[in-house]
């Protein structure tokens, strides 16, 4: 099934089934109100949820409307935990023999048409396209392959980066952003293999596909590898978000879905980076789409503007109105 959260003023927004085909959607108040509601008694909700999705795919609810990605937030629009793992082998880093993983922001998900703001261009903001799982509560010490039965939904994401902030420091991840719909495995049928999204992920910078990278054939890490080393000293709640790291692939002609990686690779082969990182203005559309061709989480399509414009702009209405 596929699940959303439309905006209601709320921070955590009204849960919503969409359909298959990403064209019709039905709130799902009478199960539920909130995602984090279904993720905490999973075994009892989603069963219900699954029914109203069949009749929403079968045409059979009389309140369903047209589903519209700008009204999302986030599917989970906060998470307790967010954790990113570099399970992709890149030339921006030697390959390891365990994923560095890292948290990253979980209190504020920006949604899939939300513009990006940022202080200042100088700051090397940049783009990581990947995917996240959310999990089921995860017992310490969790094993890969019991780790995967505790996927509960697939996401796709866009982390945002500061390159010129340094690494590491609390500034240097900004916000991450979400696809309009979080899945749960089955969706993706026989592309869901051993913990990977066997499916190419297209990036698309200003409009110019800039990467279509093939999300499974090179993961070194899969996602029960992930969640299993999260929970080496812990365990971890329904709820937790375990990311990928960005897509990247050892074969150059499928792109890139991080500036970062494609600087790296400029400076291997010709000494020096060339690619800038993005301006305001700029644009970044992120996609995945199935077999059968649909998209199978939307797509994540941002700008990016000046973080204190828009205040201004803001401020500026509130005094009009």
């Amino acid at each position: 099934m596929k699940l959303a959260s439309y905006r209601d003023g709320s921070r955590d927004g009204q849960l919503i089934v969409v359909s298959r085909d990403m064209s019709q959607a039905h709130y799902a108040n009478g199960i539920a109100t909130r995602l984090q509601q279904v993720l905490d008694d999973w075994g009892f909700l989603s069963p219900q949820l699954e029914e109203l999705y069949t009749q929403l795919n079968h045409g059979k609810l009389r309140h369903a409307f047209n589903f519209e990605p700008k009204q999302c937030m986030a599917p989970l629009p906060r998470a307790y935990q967010r954790v990113s793992g570099g399970a992709y082998p890149s030339t921006a880093a030697s390959q390891l023999s365990e994923p560095a993983m890292a948290r990253g922001v979980s209190d504020d998900f920006l949604g899939p048409c939300e513009p990006a703001l940022f202080a200042s261009e100088a700051m090397g903001i940049d783009f990581e396209a990947g995917l996240a799982v959310i999990t089921g509560d995860i017992a310490c010490g969790t094993q890969p392959a019991q780790a995967l039965e505790g996927v509960r939904l697939l996401a796709l994401v866009n982390d945002w980066r500061l390159r010129n902030v340094r690494s590491g420091e609390l500034h240097s991840q900004a916000l991450s952003a979400f696809g309009p719909v979080a899945v749960t495995p089955d969706e993706l049928g026989g592309a869901w293999s051993a913990g990977r999204v066997d499916l190419p992920l297209q990036v698309m910078w200003n409009g110019r596909k800039v990467g279509l990278c093939e999300a499974g054939s090179d993961m070194s890490f899969h996602f029960g590898q992930l969640i299993a080393h999260a929970a080496k000293t812990r365990r971890l709640r329904a709820g937790s978000v375990i990311g990928s790291g960005y897509v990247a692939n050892k074969d150059a002609s499928r792109g890139f879905a991080s500036i970062a990686e494609k600087r790296a690779l400029e400076a291997l082969e010709a000494g020096q980076a060339k690619t800038e990182y993005m301006q305001f203005g700029d644009s970044i559309r992120i996609e995945i789409k199935g077999r059968d061709g649909l998209s199978v989480f939307g797509a994540i399509d941002q700008d990016v503007g000046a973080l204190f414009e828009a205040a201004a702009e803001v401020a500026s209405e509130a005094i009009k109105a």
